[in-house]
């Protein structure tokens, strides 16, 4: 299993997150690009420091939206959009290539994640923006139409999972506005991932949802997020990039 999450996400002075210690742990590194949050600085930095530990390095790419840390949704052009995502990765490439390393896979932001499940068009505008740059991976929710849209366009789909989120009976997200959005929990954290590796998630309800993923991620913002990444990868026994 993949273990990913969420870096990078600090801007100027403001930081967030324990980069350098999580990047001792996962396999893949989703680095914010510069429009949800991070900057220049950080973006080479955390490059920088996963490609000495190894770590793969992905596009977490997103709304402009600085303000809201990327978190509501744009109805945007989806022109704009596409060219919007080529950008992002652009950017992070080439820090990521001043690192002697390389952006390997996409993966959507905050709101861009939630309605790249539903939202045709803009599912259509991140892979298209992908697809600009070059054939890369994209990681998304299993069933959404940002994944059968990617390989509608030849690019490699990845079901991805999440430690760290509450579930709805559907397999979405619980939104971050509701109760139970976040497992803060390490031992229901680690739960997770053990029957992750049985094809089942446990939304807030009860259901058992079947799933399948190949990656599974632990945010980096969430509080006891380092604690977290490390018992998950203990209880994995060992994570391995996708392929």
């Amino acid at each position: 299993m993949d273990l990913n999450s969420d870096l990078g996400e600090g801007f100027g002075i403001w930081k967030l997150g324990d980069d350098t210690a999580l990047l001792g742990l996962i396999s893949s590194a989703n680095v914010a690009c510069g429009f949800h949050a991070g900057d220049p600085s950080t973006m080479r930095k955390v490059c920088e420091e996963a490609a000495r530990n190894g770590v793969r390095i992905g596009a977490q790419v997103s709304y402009r939206d600085l303000a809201g840390f990327g978190r509501r949704f744009i109805d945007a052009d989806p022109l704009e959009l596409a060219d919007e995502v080529l950008y992002q990765i652009g950017a992070l490439d080439a820090c990521a290539r001043a690192a002697g390393t390389e952006v390997v896979y996409v993966k959507p932001h905050g709101a861009l994640y939630n309605a790249t499940v539903h939202h045709e068009k803009q599912a259509e505008a991140v892979v298209n923006g992908t697809k600009a740059f070059k054939d890369l991976p994209i990681l998304g929710l299993p069933g959404s139409q940002l994944l059968a849209k990617a390989a509608e366009a030849g690019l490699r789909p990845v079901q991805e999972a999440f430690a760290d989120r509450g579930y709805t009976p559907e397999g979405t997200l619980v939104p971050r506005s509701r109760p139970n959005a976040l497992l803060s929990s390490t031992d229901e954290v680690v739960e997770r991932a053990k029957r992750l590796l049985n094809g089942e998630i446990v939304a807030v309800d009860g259901t058992v949802i079947k799933t399948r993923a190949e990656s599974l991620c632990v945010h980096g913002d969430t509080p006891g997020a380092v604690e977290h990444a490390r018992a998950v990868r203990e209880a994995l026994g060992s994570v391995t990039p996708f392929a």
